[in-house]
């Protein structure tokens, strides 16, 4: 007697088939920082007291953390800091890569 689909009996255990779709994660999102682009005289005071005096490594992206400023605003005050003798340039002159030490007071 010839079998037909229905007496074919199915495996308990499907190992084939439709696998599931991979989903996608969203990634990570960095959360947006608010940081000011004006200097106020508060900023301006503690640029002068903290930044020269706690760090040894003194980068725009280091003032922007600090103080809350933009990287921008950050640059225009590192370029302050060095015309006043505060701060002084490491290694060769790079506009790219702006390297700053605080000044010996030695000096």
């Amino acid at each position: 007697m010839a079998k037909g689909k229905e007496d074919i009996p199915k495996p308990s255990t499907s190992t084939g088939g439709k696998a599931k779709k991979k989903k996608w994660s969203k990634g990570k999102v960095k959360e947006k920082i608010n940081n000011s682009v004006i200097c106020e005289q508060e900023t301006y005071d503690r640029l002068f007291n903290e930044i020269p005096t706690k760090n040894k490594l003194i980068t725009p992206s280091v003032i922007s953390d600090k103080l809350k400023i933009s990287v921008s605003l950050a640059r225009q005050a590192i370029k302050d800091l060095e015309a006043k003798g505060v701060i002084k340039r490491v290694g060769e002159s790079n506009h790219t890569q702006m390297i700053y030490t605080r000044a010996a007071a030695s000096e």
